[in-house]
């Protein structure tokens, strides 16, 4: 496989005053053909302001963001969208805290122009449940299966979300962890915007406590064999494997991939060639450069390089991407600054 074209822009103006800082995308084909993504959006990650802005393509150029879904004092994170039928989904997290959050979601029928009150994903369920960061499957049997996880203020620990229903009623399904003691963990060197991140200035001191695997992403390899690959806080890409539709997995283990412990995202080809987009760099809280993307004709079991990026030192981060034909769609973090977008054409 190889990269045939490629074609890259930026959802916002370079020059734009519509908020300070934004992450965290997510991106769909719609049923008439355009584009849809979303993003949290506002001071800094973690603040009051902090709103789930929207960005759709007209005849394939990107229209000016709005801002969608907003709570003054309440943070807003980590939008995840789902398009099927003419019916789009989106689902976040609410709350001061990755610890504390919460999910909620909403429904729109016209291609994401109007949508539904929002409301709690699970009712009276406290954890964070459905997709934390990546994107939703639909298994060969129907179900939807959301890659979750949740972060302790001690130990993170990934799960697969079930839905039989088309998002009404949902399954956790828990990602077995041997979980390791801090005075145990490789710690690899702190992301240089972790001390400029007002939303970490008090955990800075504890961070390297935490230990595990969050932000799975998943795709089914055969019917009922649906696979995820996690971040970590361990240096590699970890891995785990269900053969029963997700109800249950093998503990988690690391894969031979290289992870800074920040957001990964693969997508399975019509193929079955899988495309991975991530950093492909170790350590603990590693930089987040350069944001690249791998290729695997073997399930996952062996990756070689396909395409670097972004090159330049800053924070490249969070990709998502889609796989249609041959082309591959992706979205990622610019420098909190912007969400780039990439259009590739692959051949053989």
């Amino acid at each position: 496989m190889k990269v045939v074209e490629t074609e890259k822009c930026f959802l916002l103006p370079q020059a734009h005053a519509l908020f300070n800082n934004c992450h965290a995308s997510t991106l769909v084909r719609l049923a008439d053909g355009e584009l849809l993504a979303a993003f949290f959006a506002g001071l800094r990650e973690g603040e009051g302001d902090v709103a789930i802005w929207i960005a759709r393509t007209r005849d394939g150029i990107w229209q000016l963001p709005e801002r969608l879904l907003a709570e003054d004092g309440l943070s807003h994170w980590n939008p995840v969208l789902h398009a099927a039928d003419g019916t789009v989904w989106i689902f976040y997290k609410v709350g001061p805290t990755v610890h504390t959050w919460t999910t909620r979601w909403s429904v729109s029928y016209d291609l994401g122009r109007t949508w539904s009150a929002p409301r709690q994903l699970v009712p009276g369920d406290a954890l964070p449940r459905g997709p934390v960061r990546n994107k939703l499957i639909v298994a060969s049997n129907g179900d939807w299966i959301a890659p979750g996880s949740i972060e302790t203020d001690e130990f993170w620990d990934a799960f697969a979300d079930i839905s039989p229903d088309r998002g009404n009623t949902w399954i956790k399904c828990d990602v077995p962890m041997n979980h390791r003691r801090p005075d145990s963990a490789d710690n690899g060197e702190v992301w240089e915007g972790l001390a400029a991140n007002a939303l970490w200035e008090t955990d800075v001191g504890r961070i390297f406590t935490w230990d595990g695997v969050i932000q799975p992403t998943l795709w089914e390899s055969a019917l009922g064999r649906i696979h995820m690959l996690m971040r970590s806080t361990r240096g590699h890409v970890y891995r785990s494997d269900s053969a029963d539709y997700g109800r249950t997995w093998c503990p988690a283990y690391a894969t031979a991939l290289a992870n800074n412990n920040s957001g990964i995202d693969v997508v399975r080809r019509e193929d079955g060639g899988l495309v991975l987009a991530y950093n492909p760099v170790a350590g603990n809280w590693g930089r987040r450069w350069p944001i690249s993307l791998s290729h695997s004709a073997d399930n996952g079991r062996s990756w070689t390089g396909l395409l670097d990026l972004e090159n330049e030192e800053g924070e490249f981060s969070y990709p998502a991407i889609l796989a249609e034909d041959d082309r591959l769609h992706l979205t990622y973090t610019w420098n909190r600054k912007n969400i780039a977008y990439w259009q590739i054409t692959l051949g053989a």
